[in-house]
């Protein structure tokens, strides 16, 4: 008698270990890539390593979330598509990327999803979120692609993106977390020209030898 016929004694095929695109798949894969961009970053973290230790395939993980940076955004809980602003970020002109970073930010910000960000700024700063998943977002999702337009062989450029990202941090919660007067009421034209020239001086001018050689 062949399998299936009968009700009784009935032996399913043996599964293979790869889940199926099926109920938990995602939240497995959500899961899977938490912890390996936790504990060794972003760079190195590749969608078939994250879909071997969620035990599917790799098509499964593109087929949820698409590229690896919107996987890590859906680990945040990012609100947004990073390719958005990733895009604009590697069309400004190099003179005006600091200006450009912070106008990215503040039309996020400023949007319907600006809630859903602040509301992951908050969980970092009370604790309950890991730090070291907002930082490799920050540093090596965002700002790792401007790093690369600004790098020289004497300044690899990540003294000025940390920089950028002390101003943008800083910027953010002032404006939206703790509410300083006049930065949360300041219309994003003004405010991206009061601080835009200095992010650019972060990127591109002066800031001192020893900070800028690392």
């Amino acid at each position: 008698m062949t399998a299936g016929n009968g009700s009784g004694g009935t032996e399913r095929p043996t599964r293979t270990g790869r889940r199926p695109g099926q109920s938990g798949a995602r939240e497995a894969i959500l899961a899977a890539a938490r912890a390996r961009f936790a504990d060794v970053g972003f760079d190195k973290t590749s969608i078939r390593a994250v879909a071997t230790d969620a035990g599917v395939d790799p098509a499964l993980v593109h087929h949820y979330f698409g590229t690896k940076q919107q996987l890590f955004a859906a680990v945040v809980e990012l609100p947004v598509d990073p390719e958005q602003i990733l895009r604009n970020l590697e069309s400004a002109p190099l003179n005006q990327l600091g200006e450009t970073i912070l106008r990215s930010a503040l039309g996020v910000w400023d949007s319907p999803a600006g809630p859903g960000v602040v509301a992951v700024v908050r969980s970092i700063l009370a604790g309950s979120d890991d730090p070291a998943l907002a930082r490799t977002f920050l540093l090596d999702v965002v700002l790792e692609r401007v790093r690369k337009r600004i790098a020289t062989p004497d300044d690899d450029g990540r003294s000025r993106v940390a920089l950028v990202a002390s101003q943008m941090i800083g910027v953010l919660v002032g404006r939206k977390i703790i509410g300083v007067e006049p930065l949360a009421s300041m219309p994003a034209p003004d405010l991206v020209a009061a601080v835009g020239p200095t992010l650019q001086r972060y990127l591109t001018g002066d800031i001192g030898e020893e900070l800028a050689s690392g």
